[in-house]
């Protein structure tokens, strides 16, 4: 008798240990945000902006971890293999999607390894060019590069990157060859087309925009269907290139398993940190627009982008063994 009063016991005590270790406010200890592509991309930007808020909203650490490489997948397959628990955030493009048609074997699932918290920004790319390139307008570069097929060099993050799909995109509609040369990462990339190694990108506008107004690079268009508030003397592509868009996004996510609770509460958080005026502020200097919605709208999203992204990369041709 006096043995099942203990093990009672010693369940009741271990019950009443998990209640109250739920029952304490979440974060209680620092929150790692693992940011997949390298520091001094649009990534990274947007994430040091919106997480430095949710410190100060949560009174807690939100320490960002650039893990780059392959693509985003280095950082997401960290990310994956993480303890569900609320202490491991990913911050992530469209690209995961898109992965998921580039490459033959991920170690993890774009869609079932992950949930969606919520989108923080919607993503603007702009055509650029080096500013010694004879092209001024989206016209008169399409003509160049046909004039020149093959010539003409455009960088990007990485095969299968958002910049690598959207130039690709962008050279099929337009009828012109051009050729791909991948880096490791947007910033590199644009670094590289202000030394002259490549003609062009087609990126987020926040990894050019220092160099815009320097004149170290030469805008053309952006990709929205219309021209932006920010940059209202700046072409859509689409007033060239009829129906052209190429918008993402920038979202967070955690492991597949995390709590409800604790995912209801990031997504309050950082529903409130988009919206903060400050922050929407600096995100608008950059040319991305604050982005929120629920988790389920996000995974909708995220399967609605999944088939897009099939067929994008399919046009590409793009493939990684």
């Amino acid at each position: 008798m006096n043995a099942i009063r203990w093990f009672g016991a010693f369940v009741g005590m271990i019950l009443f240990m998990h209640s109250a270790t739920w029952a304490q406010p979440y974060p209680v200890k620092p929150v790692r945000v693992v940011v997949v592509f390298p520091p001094g991309g649009a990534t990274d930007v947007v994430a040091r902006f919106v997480f430095q808020k949710m410190s100060e909203q949560l009174n807690q650490q939100f320490p960002i971890d650039n893990r780059a490489g392959a693509g985003g997948t280095i950082g997401a397959d960290i990310v994956a293999k993480c303890p569900p628990d609320g202490y491991t955030i990913m911050v992530y493009s469209q690209t995961l999607v898109a992965n998921a048609h580039l490459y033959q074997n991920l170690p993890y699932d774009s869609i079932k390894d992950f949930i969606g918290i919520t989108p923080v920004t919607r993503l603007i790319n702009m055509l650029a060019v080096h500013p010694q390139l004879p092209a001024r307008t989206t016209r008169e570069f399409i003509n160049l590069a046909k004039v020149r097929p093959g010539e003409m060099l455009y960088g990007s993050a990485g095969v299968g990157a958002s910049q690598h799909l959207s130039m690709s995109l962008f050279a099929n509609v337009a009828g012109a060859k051009m050729t791909h040369v991948p880096f490791k990462g947007g910033a590199p990339a644009v670094l590289a087309m202000i030394g002259g190694e490549i003609h062009s990108i087609l990126t987020p506008v926040a990894e050019v925009y220092p160099y815009l107004k320097s004149g170290r690079l030469r805008p053309l268009a952006v990709s929205t269907p219309q021209r932006t508030t920010q940059f209202p003397e700046i072409p859509a592509i689409a007033e060239t290139l009829k129906g052209f868009e190429f918008v993402g996004w920038f979202g967070a996510f955690v492991p597949a398993g995390t709590p409800r609770p604790i995912v209801d509460k990031l997504n309050a958080e950082l529903k409130k940190a988009v919206a903060d005026t400050d922050v929407a502020a600096k995100l608008s200097a950059q040319v991305l627009d604050p982005m929120y919605s629920t988790p389920e709208e996000f995974a909708k999203l995220l399967r609605s982008d999944y088939e897009k992204y099939r067929e994008i990369v399919k046009l590409s041709g793009a493939r990684i063994d």
